[in-house]
């Protein structure tokens, strides 16, 4: 099985709110990718003028839908046991999964790497795979392996960077570039992974699949970002 590797746009934020984000950008791909019928929470954003929707808690009474059409799930009353017993176990776990992806986010940040004067980066991937049983020895020894099937990857830049904190109308409107170009930033990743997820469907396997959030570095962070820097010294300044 070949991998589908999606590469989002990157994104930079300060680090008072990258959880924020990356909350809305993980949460974003896990509701469009959810092997099966899901409930959906909209969030709004605090730190952004921004509405995503993830898979709901218990707490959230939700009504379920069907992710890959968004329209309502019912049951049937010819819905087999089995199949009313994953959607019930899908619901009841979403609180396990928001702890999964708050303690990825919590990893990620501990591991980012500087790249130059306040500034940090990593690169966080989203892979979703299925296990599968393979044989070794002539049948004799049974092995489960992770195949996975689709990976989304993005680069996250933590920016440092004191802000203008003064009431004069020259820090009022640097401070409201920053939220500005931070918004559009994690605007423009939310919709390709809109855009993304809705262009190739057909490699999704018809079996329940699992995902994990990783982050992987790459060696010429440090040479390409100081580069990124010397020529866009005053394009985006996202202090906290």
């Amino acid at each position: 099985m070949n991998t589908h590797v999606h590469h989002l746009p990157e994104f930079e934020s300060a680090t008072s709110h990258v959880r924020e984000a990356l909350q809305a950008i993980l949460h974003t791909i896990l509701f469009i990718r959810s092997p099966g019928p899901v409930a959906p929470h909209d969030v709004d954003c605090e730190s952004f003028q921004i509405t995503y929707t993830r898979i709901a808690t218990d707490d959230d009474n939700p009504f379920l839908v069907n992710p890959s059409s968004h329209q309502p799930y019912q049951y049937s009353h010819n819905a087999t046991m089995q199949q009313q017993q994953q959607t019930y176990n899908l619901h009841s776990q979403k609180s396990d999964l928001e702890r999964k992806v708050d303690e990825s986010i919590e990893t990620f940040l501990r591991t980012l790497t500087p790249i130059g004067p306040e500034l940090m980066a990593g690169n966080l991937t989203v892979s979703f795979y299925e296990r599968r049983a393979r044989q070794k020895l002539f049948g004799l020894v049974h092995q489960e392996e992770k195949v996975v099937w689709e990976q989304w990857m993005l680069r996250v830049v933590v920016n440092n960077t004191p802000r203008p904190m003064g009431e004069d109308e020259a820090s009022v409107i640097e401070r409201q570039r920053i939220q500005d170009t931070a918004e559009g930033m994690l605007k423009a990743v939310l919709l390709k992974v809109f855009d993304l997820a809705g262009s190739e469907i057909d490699h999704i396997p018809p079996v329940m699949y699992d995902f994990e959030i990783i982050n992987s570095k790459r060696a010429d962070d440090r040479d390409e970002v100081y580069s990124r820097v010397s020529n866009l010294p005053a394009l985006i300044n996202l202090g906290s």
